[in-house]
């Protein structure tokens, strides 16, 4: 594909730090294909520092490439469904932990609170990318 000039993409970002690098490059190739990109960071993701970085410096990169502030919160993404803000979501990396909660119904972080938009309602689609 080399055009999503009108997708809306929510990418969501868990703590798998070590494979941040690589999904990253992955969010800049969507922007240069013109997508309309959204962040969203799970808890640990958006307040742990690591030898990979810290996480203001992640949040701020995020929020300088997306233009948009990063969504942290189960609060701040509970909009989402139901006002159907995303064509796609995005998790990478998406770490085991995620993966399990997602398939167990279990809503702990802003990532997880987007399986609401996976509703029979809904015509979002789901990419996991266990980097």
């Amino acid at each position: 594909m080399t055009d999503l000039k009108g997708k809306r993409i929510g990418f969501a970002v868990c703590g798998s730090f070590c494979t941040f690098k690589k999904a990253f490059e992955q969010l800049e190739r969507l922007i240069g294909l013109g997508a309309d990109v959204t962040a969203v960071m799970s808890f640990n993701a958006a307040s742990l520092d690591t030898r990979f970085g810290t996480a203001a410096g992640h949040i701020e990169y995020l929020e300088r490439i997306t233009g948009k502030p990063v969504i942290k919160t189960i609060e701040a993404a509970e909009p989402i469904g139901p006002k159907r803000m995303f064509d796609v979501l995005v998790i990478a990396p998406c770490t085991g932990n995620t993966l399990a909660k997602l398939a167990l119904g279990i809503i702990d972080t802003a990532v997880i609170e987007k399986r609401k938009l996976f509703r029979t309602d809904s015509l979002c689609c789901l990419i996991v990318c266990p980097i």
